[in-house]
């Protein structure tokens, strides 16, 4: 009665700021799960820019080139007829999140913000990031131009949070 869906889960071997290398791994993920049948391929956190990036996340390069990584992997054909749902760094209303960016075809489904960050032992994300707290609320998003030309897409409502 059910239907079968396949899900990739990958775990990749991102460096940070190596935003050529790690978009080449994570395109390579794609062609592995959509190979393997994947209707879902699902990344590690902040694979785009890599974890490891520091007080890097701040500057506003580490952004503008998270974002250059996403518009290439939306005109990929690559990841066409598969859902992506990659990590990467997204600023919205000024304050940076650790964002899940999904989309499929071209067209952004949805944009989630983690809502609770590490900070015990080796990990302190509220040093760059900002966690989520607005409780099943939505809020209009607006694309870099980078983004809408390649989507179509200028604002949506994004960030929904359901607890």
């Amino acid at each position: 009665m059910g239907h079968t869906v396949t899900l990739a889960c990958c775990a990749l071997n991102q460096w940070a700021l190596d935003f050529h290398g790690n978009l080449q791994r994570i395109l390579e993920s794609v062609r592995l799960a959509k190979e393997k049948g994947a209707a879902y391929r699902l990344g590690p956190e902040l694979e785009v820019c890599g974890y490891g990036c520091g007080d890097h996340f701040l500057e506003g390069d580490t952004q503008l080139l998270s974002m250059q990584s996403l518009a290439t992997l939306l005109e990929d054909p690559l990841t066409r007829n598969i859902i992506c749902d990659i990590g990467m760094p997204v600023m919205h209303k000024n304050v940076l999140y650790n964002c899940r960016v999904i989309f499929l075809n071209q067209t952004i489904l949805l944009i989630r913000p983690k809502m609770y960050l590490a900070m015990d032992g080796n990990y302190r994300e509220m040093r760059w990031f900002t966690p989520w707290t607005k409780l099943r609320h939505t809020e209009q998003f607006y694309l870099p131009p980078l983004i809408a030309d390649i989507t179509g897409q200028v604002c949506f409502n994004v960030l929904p949070i359901v607890s």
